[in-house]
């Protein structure tokens, strides 16, 4: 993860390690006191199912770097995005995505900060 407390930082995807999260996902992080942006590698696509819906205090929102995901919320209809696409989640909504290609990459924000992604 990096930092950027009083000084500006930068995050190399190339270069800067990815942090396991689950099989099939990988994240990297980058933040500063009050926002957090999180790049997800996912593979293992296409899923037959989503993952299991869940909900934070965060605001959120989601950019589609590549690959394609359907993207479900309680009280929306299923969206299909691509490459270039984006969601935004106010909080405490219910949500959850599919993957529907092999691999994708999402940039995820969050405000504030996700500390249970911290270590």
């Amino acid at each position: 993860m990096i930092h950027a407390q009083t000084l500006t930082a930068v995050l190399r995807t190339a270069s800067e390690a990815g942090e396991f999260v689950r099989e099939g996902f990988t994240r990297r992080i980058i933040r500063t006191g009050e926002l957090m942006t999180v790049v997800l590698d996912i593979e293992g696509g296409p899923w037959t199912e989503a993952d299991p819906y869940h909900a934070h205090p965060h605001e959120q929102t989601c950019y589609i770097v590549s690959g394609e995901v359907l993207f479900l919320a309680e009280g929306s209809r299923p969206e299909r995005l691509s490459a270039g696409d984006c969601f935004a989640v106010p909080p405490n909504v219910p949500h959850s995505i599919q993957l529907l290609s092999q691999t994708a990459r999402l940039v995820d924000n969050f405000h504030p900060v996700r500390e249970d992604f911290l270590k």
